[in-house]
């Protein structure tokens, strides 16, 4: 049986996916991280099909998500979107902490896992911990100063004018530059990354992902299996079934 408990971590709530037989010991574990404007439940399918393959699975609320969220518009929570990706990074450190002292990850085998900013955060992560053993990136993007800019831009063409003057946007752009893995690719390390993409993804483009997966192949030489991209050439910004089951079988060959 598949038990899924709410728990909180220092005030981050989340859910704790995992086998009832299971549930005492360590055991390999994956983070799910949610989209933009969604919430931990929202991605329960894919916890599932991991907790069946006898991993635990945590899934937390980004900041101002979910358990968490303030009833801000859309609007203004983008604004605040780079915030809550940087926040949702350093708050991994915490759970994982948290769950090793209870002893239940099994030692060197973490995953980190995630769909749209789900995916941006994934990537940024690969930056910041070498304690991430495999990873799978879901319509994210790895560029952050590129997509910081491109939003910046896309706000100001529509007549939104940001509640920051242009120093604090340029302090911020130094901030991500630090958590922009194309700009520290030598810091994957050839650990096991998959990306899934959709091409016709208006919101997180398909082309800058691919364009880092190209960049980043021939770090794989010695290792051609532990990186990996697909395609979808219809879908949007949606992960499909399919992707769903490439995810699951990713942590399975590399966790």
């Amino acid at each position: 049986m598949i038990s899924i408990q709410n728990e909180t971590i220092k005030e981050i709530p989340l859910l704790h996916v995992v086998k009832e037989e299971y549930a005492a010991q360590p055991l390999p574990t994956v983070f799910f991280i949610h989209g933009f404007t969604s919430a931990k439940e929202h991605n329960l399918h894919v916890a599932y099909l991991l907790a069946e393959e006898g991993f635990r699975v945590l899934l937390p609320d980004a900041m101002l998500h979910g358990k968490r969220g303030q009833n801000l518009n859309e609007v203004v929570l983008s604004t605040r979107f780079w915030q809550i990706v940087i926040q949702t990074i350093e708050e991994l450190n915490i759970i994982k902490n948290e769950y090793e002292s209870r002893n239940l990850i099994e030692k060197g085998r973490i995953g980190l896992t995630g769909s749209s900013m789900g995916g941006i955060v994934t990537l940024g992560a690969l930056t910041q911990y070498e304690w991430i053993k495999a990873a799978a990136s879901l319509m994210g993007a790895p560029a952050y100063v590129g997509f910081a800019k491109a939003q910046i831009n896309h706000f100001k063409k529509n007549g939104f004018r940001l509640p920051m003057t242009d120093e604090e946007i340029e302090e911020q752009l130094k901030v991500l530059a630090d958590y922009d893995l194309s700009l520290h690719p030598e810091k994957l390390k050839q650990r096991p990354l998959l990306f899934w993409h959709g091409k016709a993804d208006t919101v997180v483009p398909y082309e800058p992902a691919h364009t880092f997966f190209k960049t980043v192949y021939p770090q794989y030489e010695n290792k051609p299996d532990n990186i990996r991209f697909i395609t979808d050439e219809n879908a949007g910004h949606k992960v499909s079934r399919k992707g769903v089951l490439e995810t699951v079988k990713w942590f399975s060959k590399h966790l």
